[in-house]
């Protein structure tokens, strides 16, 4: 699939937009560029560029509206709408995930949780129902949710990947370290915790070998 917007300026708009909002409740009105880019160590050639993805225009030497700032780039980036998700996998990341109450914040909310588990079946964590997986497609045809979020041990994540979008779901949040193969019209996000880790250890251990 093709995207008009390229997935690196995607994940650096939630930094501008953080920042932002900060600047924005210290009860500062307008901000450059310039003052993004320093503050979050980019490149102000680059803030520029990304910005230009977003339909909002600077003023000369003034900068950005910060309210219209703020309120365009969670319209663009989806976190001013709501947008309806079920969680499949609750051992401890899954039901982090069922106790992160922020994540409404960003328009994600998690109306639902599947598990194998018979004994978790009927109960539920911050409110947040759960159910056995085998009536996933019922509730999904009921309600019409067409996001999943993926917390299944590794071994289970492509069979529940496959029963996801054989049941409807459209966009996948992966957080197991598995590779899930899906259609290709299929949205994928991968957030493995564990390849984050990898990365940040063999980082801090070039750090460590390298000389003062």
């Amino acid at each position: 699939m093709d995207f008009k917007v390229p997935e690196p300026t995607l994940r650096r708009l939630p930094w501008y937009l953080a920042y932002a909002q900060l600047e924005l409740r210290k009860g500062e009105l307008y901000v450059s560029s310039t003052q993004i880019a320093k503050n979050i160590a980019v490149d102000s050639s680059i803030v520029a560029k990304d910005l230009s993805y977003v339909d909002i225009a600077g003023r000369t030497r003034v900068g950005y509206d910060l309210k219209e700032l703020v309120a365009t780039l969670e319209a663009f980036l989806g976190f001013a709408n709501s947008h309806k998700a079920f969680l499949f996998g609750v051992g401890r990341l899954g039901g982090a995930l069922l106790h992160d109450n922020g994540l409404q914040q960003f328009g994600l909310e998690i109306v639902a949780g599947f598990d194998v588990k018979h004994e978790l079946v009927g109960t539920s964590i911050n409110r947040i129902p759960i159910h056995h997986l085998d009536s996933f497609t019922e509730l999904q045809q009921k309600t019409g949710v067409n996001i999943g979020i993926l917390t299944v041990p590794v071994d289970k994540a492509q069979s529940v990947s496959e029963k996801l979008v054989n049941g409807g779901i459209q966009a996948i949040w992966n957080f197991t370290p598995f590779r899930i193969r899906v259609p290709r019209n299929i949205v994928v996000q991968n957030t493995s915790i564990y390849a984050h880790l990898a990365v940040m250890f063999n980082r801090l251990n070039d750090v460590s070998q390298s000389p003062e």
